[in-house]
C-alpha cells in the first residue's frame, strides 16, 4: 500500500512538473528541480558558512585556523560593541541573489519563497536552538501591516518553528510606535529610532519567562532592530536571545 501511494505521488508530481517545469527561485529560468535557483544566481547566492562570528554570524573567512582549534569567534564589530544576545547566524549575505530574494519576500508578494528561505534559515538556525526554544519574529506596527499586507520575518518564523519543532508566538513581541525608515540612517540614527519601539505583547510576553527566544528577521543591516527586540525579550523574562536572519549586510 504504502509503495503504491508513493508511486501515485509520483506520478501526480510528474504530470504537475510538466504542465508547470520547475522554475529558478530568483530568476524564473527553468531549473532540474523545484525550490532550486539556477547555476548564474547560484554563483551570485553568497551563502554564509563556518567560520563566521558566533555573535552576529558575520562570515569571517580569514579566521579559519581559529575555528579548526574549537574558539569561539568573533568580528570586530562584537569585539568592541557586543549586542545583547547571546547568538547569532545569518543563511547569506544580502548582496546578490541574497538581496533580490528578499527584495522579492518582502516587497514583491513573493510567498512562495517562504518555505525554501526557511528551509536554509533552518539550518544556519539549528545549532542555536533547545527543545525549549520559543520562537518569533521582528514585529512589525499594525499600520506598516497594513499597508504591507503580511509580516515576512512572521512567516518566516513560523516555517522555522515548524521546521525545528518548536513553539511559535508571532505576537510574543509588538511595535509600541510607529518608526520611521531606516533606510539611509547612519548606525547611531538608527538606533535612535528604535528606541524604545519595541516592548513584550502584554498578554502573549509571559510566555517568554525562564525560556530561550530565537528571533527571526529578514535582514540584518547595523543590528538595531535586533537589538530592541532583544532587550524587549530580555527584559520580560528571558533566559537567553538568539537570533537567526535570512540575509545579513557584510563588509568585505
Amino acid at each position: 500500500m504504502a509503495r503504491d501511494l508513493r508511486a501515485v505521488r509520483s506520478g501526480i508530481l510528474d504530470a504537475v512538473h510538466l504542465l508547470f517545469p520547475p522554475r529558478c527561485l530568483c530568476c524564473g529560468e527553468a531549473v532540474a528541480s523545484d525550490f532550486g535557483l539556477c547555476p548564474a544566481c547560484w554563483h551570485e547566492a553568497d551563502f554564509i558558512t563556518d567560520p563566521c562570528c558566533e555573535r552576529c554570524g558575520a562570515p569571517l573567512p580569514g579566521a579559519a585556523e581559529d575555528a579548526d582549534a574549537g574558539a569561539p569567534l568573533h568580528c570586530d564589530e562584537c569585539l568592541a560593541a557586543p549586542p545583547p544576545w547571546d547568538h547569532g547566524r545569518a543563511a547569506l549575505r544580502y548582496a546578490g541573489t541574497g538581496r533580490r530574494l528578499v527584495l522579492a519576500l518582502k516587497h514583491g508578494d513573493r510567498l512562495d519563497l517562504v518555505k525554501p528561505l526557511a528551509a536554509w534559515m533552518i539550518r544556519a538556525a539549528r545549532p542555536l536552538v533547545s527543545p525549549e526554544t520559543i520562537v518569533a519574529p521582528v514585529p512589525l506596527h499594525r499600520l506598516r501591516l497594513v499597508t504591507r499586507r503580511y509580516n515576512q520575518s512572521a512567516l518566516l518564523a513560523r516555517a522555522l518553528a515548524r521546521g525545528l519543532g518548536l513553539a511559535h508566538a508571532p505576537d510574543l513581541l509588538q511595535r509600541t510606535r510607529a518608526t520611521p525608515s531606516q533606510e539611509g540612517r547612519d548606525r547611531d540614527a538608527r538606533h535612535a529610532n528604535l528606541a524604545g519601539a519595541i516592548a513584550p505583547h502584554p498578554r502573549r510576553g509571559a510566555l517568554m519567562q525562564g525560556r530561550p527566544v530565537l528571533l527571526v528577521d529578514d535582514v540584518m543591516t547595523s543590528g538595531a532592530t535586533l537589538r530592541a527586540a532583544t532587550r524587549a525579550c530580555l527584559d520580560a523574562g528571558a533566559v537567553s536571545v538568539s537570533v537567526v536572519v535570512l540575509a545579513r549586510v557584510a563588509r568585505d
